[in-house]
């Protein structure tokens, strides 16, 4: 199968348009619908609906193999660049915006955010490696596994909530190396005049039907908390697509929904959520790695 097509098919599938796909590709239409009829024919039956333009049955089969495929190729293009480069390699990180924050490792008490865990260990490798160009870029969760997965990024950091004993749930990291390195208690962050404000405790099922703020890559996400607590409630009364922490907490000092975050963040009013037994997680990830700062730097963040 030839991963120019399939790329191809991803993008159209994605897009919902062959001319919009195109556009990205910077290829003609022709070539795009050439594309997708060549890897029809090749696969023996028709991976997408014209008109609309949305995956088949075979198609959607198609996409869940697919992405996994063109990021091992662009992990392995990547890499095999960093093996033939006569030139330094910069070090390439990426984070969630609370991932290197603080929160307790093996018992101890970790760095307090913004920054504190990955910074300690920045400065570590540093120290053993003078003169490594960082790069570090502050993201969504899906960004972090995507760019970590194809070689974009040596090594990331990303936090999520999950159960005491068990690892975050990441897409596409099957080929990923993953160490706990850090976990935080909860809270559940609220306005400065909620009439549940000091109390010593909350359950999450109590506030099923309080008003919620919807912020994925910052807060646990709100599909996570129904999950958890097998209701159909924490329906959002506003959604904050960013990343930047300050914003969240304003918006819900300022009276807009809550939000569970872990107990190392700022926020004003804030509660530990005692029921069910969740913890705030950051986890590191990481492929093959290659170059000693890398190595120096995964090995600083899993100690």
């Amino acid at each position: 199968m030839d991963p120019h097509l399939l790329r191809t098919f991803v993008t159209v599938a994605e897009c919902g348009s062959f001319s919009a796909a195109a556009e990205r590709l910077g290829y003609t239409q022709s070539a795009v619908s050439q594309h997708i009829s060549t890897l029809e024919n090749d696969l023996g039956t028709p991976l997408l609906r014209r008109r609309p333009v949305t995956p088949t049955p075979a198609g959607e089969r198609l996409l869940e193999h697919a992405s996994p495929i063109l990021l091992r190729l662009n992990a392995a293009r990547a890499d095999v660049r960093r093996a033939v480069s006569t030139t330094p390699t910069p070090l390439t990180v990426a984070a969630t915006p609370l991932a290197s924050g603080g929160g307790r490792s093996s018992g101890a008490a970790a760095p307090g955010p913004p920054g504190g865990l990955l910074s300690a260990a920045l400065r570590q490798v540093r120290r053993l490696h003078p003169g490594t160009e960082v790069r570090l870029t502050v993201c969504g969760r899906e960004g972090v596994v995507e760019g970590v997965a194809s070689g974009d990024f040596a090594l990331g950091l990303v936090d999520g909530v999950a159960a005491p004993s068990d690892p975050l749930r990441l897409s596409d990291s099957m080929h990923l190396r993953t160490t706990a390195v850090a976990h935080d208690d909860l809270v559940v962050a609220l306005p400065n005049d909620h009439p549940l404000g000091g109390r010593r405790g909350i359950a999450l099922r109590d506030l099923a039907d309080a008003r919620w703020i919807d912020a994925p890559d910052l807060a646990a996400p709100l599909a996570v908390l129904r999950a958890t607590t097998g209701s159909d409630g924490f329906r959002p009364a506003i959604t904050y697509a960013g990343t930047d922490l300050h914003t969240l907490l304003t918006l819900i000092a300022n009276g807009h929904g809550l939000a569970v975050l872990p107990r190392s963040a700022p926020a004003q009013g804030a509660v530990p959520l005692t029921s069910p037994r969740l913890v705030h997680r950051t986890e590191l990830l990481h492929g093959h790695l290659s170059e000693p700062a890398a190595t120096a730097l995964a090995a600083a963040l899993a100690k």
